[in-house]
């Protein structure tokens, strides 16, 4: 078993995965060394950086869900993002090389040093932490398209009231649950489905659409290539899942019971 995720199994019917990679505050020692912050900035940068609780609404959607129908399944990263970010792309497009948050960051947050790494610290990481973790869920979703036909990978994120300086698409509006959509991966009828659901929880009602974060997560097997593979994010404003965790964890079961969710991919009906 590899220490740096888990997956909690569903119903062998379920077409449904639910990610969740920036919940753990774990760092192995090992990494930790590399690490240029004394604890106490660790501590304050893990407290930016961590979508707390975000697993929480994942395993309780997942048990509400299965008293309805088939269980999703789960898969939680079970290492901090500082370890590596398994949602960034590991090459030079990722745009979030640009202030140093790569998939293995350089950068605080706040644009501090972070670490250092040499090119064959960087490798090791990367072979150690990202690719296993990379293989596992494209495995799974792969499992979950053989085995039904279509699949939804529904992510589960969230993020602070005020933007933090290493965001680069900060200045757009903060809506209490944003929606991220892929053109090629996010059905209209997921999509609305998500949206209905989810203005019963905000608190005003508040949901919006890419913005401050885009886009879903999708494995690079299947991204672009496979529509019958559906991608949904799931951004929880941190003010609202504090005050809401359980409505919030109903609001996701309830999305995953839904038609949208579970029916196959009727082709490339997109956003």
């Amino acid at each position: 078993m590899n220490p740096s995720f888990e997956v909690v199994p569903g119903h062998p019917d379920s077409g449904v995965v639910l990610h969740v990679p920036h919940s753990s505050r774990v760092i192995p020692p090992a990494v930790r060394a590399g690490i240029l912050l004394d604890d106490a900035a660790l501590a304050a940068e893990l407290d930016a950086m961590t979508d707390t609780d975000t697993d929480r609404i994942a395993l309780r959607a997942a048990d509400l869900a299965a008293a309805e129908g088939p269980r999703p399944w789960v898969f939680l990263n079970r290492c901090s993002r500082l370890v590596v970010d398994p949602e960034r792309f590991p090459d030079d497009t990722e745009e979030m090389n640009a202030v140093g948050m790569g998939a293995v960051y350089t950068a605080t947050s706040r644009r501090g040093v972070l670490r250092a790494p040499t090119d064959a610290e960087r490798a090791h990481l990367i072979a150690t932490w990202f690719t296993p973790y990379a293989a596992a869920i494209t495995d799974l979703v792969q499992q979950r398209l053989d085995a039904c036909g279509a699949v939804t990978v529904l992510d589960l994120h969230s993020y602070p009231r005020e933007a933090l300086p290493y965001e680069l698409h900060g200045d757009g509006p903060r809506p209490e649950v944003c929606l991220g959509t892929d053109p090629v991966h996010t059905p209209p009828a997921l999509l609305e489905a998500a949206r209905a659901r989810f203005a019963t929880v905000a608190p005003t009602g508040d949901v919006g659409l890419d913005s401050p974060f885009a886009g879903c997560y999708v494995p690079l097997r299947h991204h672009g290539v496979e529509p019958r593979v559906h991608g949904l994010m799931l951004e929880l404003r941190r003010d609202v899942v504090a005050a809401r965790l359980a409505s919030l964890a109903a609001a996701t079961a309830a999305l995953v019971a839904s038609p949208a969710c579970a029916s196959p991919a009727t082709g490339p009906d997109t956003v």
